[in-house]
Parts: structure tokens; sequence; C-alpha cells
């Protein structure tokens, strides 16, 4: 069984794809009078399938992995932070079960039709339990011997950036057709610092988005002038203690006081690199897995093109 993890080899070129962000991309991109036979609305199924035609035909992997969260906000993150995606769950569940997501009403019943498009076309979909895709992301990244590109709308794989190992990240500015290709020289041109210096900036500015409160007083610029000046976290934990260090009396308050957050924050903020990962091949398949199932489902939801093309440009 061919595993990218596993083997090395100049040629290959692994694409990582963190689905939900593409299928949420794909659902409020794509008009939602995009319809199967039965009225059920496909627009975020045809639009991700459109999606990865155009990244396979520009970008030419050699392995391709469709990431999911098979769990969106992982408990062992909400014990360290308790807001860490709270604003985000729409129903709580039990314990040990993850919480339910706020997804749109049209598109939750998308994702599994999804999911077997991209089973019955061959292309590995791989989720672990108590795991987000981005750390499913950052264990291939990781392992991968080869260049990598991650596709994703979420800067936060900012961080999984590295020039040197040839891992860049595809950040869609407008679909796919448009693309961000994030490097180290972009990174340093617009936050100041490069991809190993990127979670550290964020958790110290803080996401809204994810419920993470940041130190307060310091924004993306202030982060990235203290990351130049003393290094990373840790060095700018060392000059709170300083008394001669260069920070400004309200810097050394605000993050002395914000020590319990910036005690845990790094693990929350860091994609995770030792993901149990499955056994799956991840090369990029030439022809259907499931040629009948896929006929039936391509049938059923009216996929029609979107799934012709993606199969062409596979096979060519």
């Amino acid at each position: 069984m061919r595993d990218v993890t596993q083997e090395t080899s100049a040629h290959q070129r692994l694409m990582l794809l963190d689905t939900a962000s593409l299928y949420f991309r794909a659902y409020f991109g794509v008009p939602d009078s995009v319809k199967a036979p039965d009225g059920t609305p496909v627009n975020a199924v045809r639009g991700l399938l459109e999606f990865i035609t155009r990244l396979v035909h520009d970008h030419h992997p050699t392995h391709l992995v469709a990431c999911m969260d098979a769990d969106w906000r992982p408990q062992w993150r909400v014990d360290l932070i308790p807001s860490y995606k709270a604003h985000r769950v729409a129903e709580e569940t039990a314990a040990g079960t993850p919480d339910e997501e706020e997804i749109p009403d049209t598109l939750s019943p998308q994702v599994p039709i999804i999911e077997a498009v991209l089973d019955a076309v061959g292309i590995a979909r791989v989720g672990v339990a108590g795991y987000e895709a981005d750390d499913v992301i950052g264990t291939y990244t990781g392992r991968a011997t080869g260049p990598v590109d991650i596709v994703t709308g979420d800067r936060d794989l900012f961080q999984l950036v590295d020039d040197e190992r040839g891992r860049r990240v595809l950040y869609p500015l407008k679909g796919v057709g448009s693309l961000q290709v994030t490097d180290e020289d972009l990174l340093r041109e617009k936050y100041g610092v490069d991809g190993s210096g990127y979670a550290d900036m964020a958790l110290l500015r803080g996401d809204p988005s994810d419920g993470l409160p940041g130190v307060p007083g310091i924004g993306e610029k202030t982060a990235a002038k203290l990351l130049a000046q003393f290094g990373d976290l840790a060095g700018i934990m060392a000059a709170v203690d300083d008394p001669g260090s260069r920070l400004t009396p309200t810097q050394r308050k605000r993050l002395a006081e914000s020590r319990p957050y910036l005690a845990v924050a790094p693990k929350v903020v860091q994609v995770a690199g030792d993901v149990p990962l499955p056994e799956v091949d991840t090369a990029l398949p030439r022809e259907p897995r499931d040629p009948e199932l896929l006929d039936q489902l391509g049938a059923r939801w009216g996929l029609g093109g979107s799934l012709h093309r993606l199969l062409t440009t596979l096979s060519g």
C-alpha cells in the first residue's frame, strides 16, 4: 500500500485539503439554486468537486488527502481554554461526545453526500476521533518527505509554512481560481513573522472567531514586533521577568497578567503533530474506486458536469 508518509521521492507532491473550509466556501460561493433532481441543494457538493478539479489541474499533486473534522472542538482544547469555539456551538451533547457545530440548514445534509462521493472516487478521506482537520494536516505535513500544498481558508495553518521543506499554504482569495501562494516571504511581508512564528503571533493577538482572548492591547503588529525583538513566546515571557528588558510598563503588566492564558494557549493554537493516522492509500486516484456507486450518486444528486470534469482531470 502506497502511503506518502513512508515513501521518499523527489517527484511526489502531497496536497492536503482542509475539507470543511473548502465546502463552506463552496456553499457560500455557489448559488443555492443548484439542486439535485429531488430538489435537495447540492451547491456545496458541486462546488467542492469543481475546487478539487481546479486544484489537481493547476498544481499536479501526486497524493491527495481530504482532511476532515472528526471533532471540530476537541475536549482537550476546551479543557485548556473553555472559550475555545464556544460561540459556534449549536447544541451541547453528553460528556465524551463532540458538540454539534452551528451549520447552515441546507449545508449539513450535503456533508454525507460529499463524503460518499469522495469515497467512491477514491480520494483518501481522513478524520481522527478527538482531532480537528488542522491536526490531521499538521501530522501529514510533519511526516511527508516531499513538498506539501495545504489548501485552506484558515490562516491558522500558516504556522506550517516552511520554505526549506517545500511546505506552503494555498489560501483561496476568491473560489480557488485565485489562490494566495503563502510562503515565508509572504508571511514576513504581511505579518512580520515566518511560519514557525505565526502560531506565537496568533495566540498573542487572539482570535475572536476561535474564542481565543489573546493578550489585551497586543494586536498583530505589536505581537510581530515583540517576536522580532525577543525571538519567540518563551523569549517574550523571559523579558517580562527581566527588569532591564525593553518592554513598556503596559506591555509588561498585560503579559504578566496573561500568564495563565499564555501557559496553555500554545497547545491549543499549535496544530498537533502526533495524530494516529490510519493506514490509507493517499495516491491520487486515476480511476474511480467504485464506478457503479459513483454513477448512482452522480445520477441521484445531479452532479453532472462537476463530477465528469473531476474524473476527466484525474484520469489525465
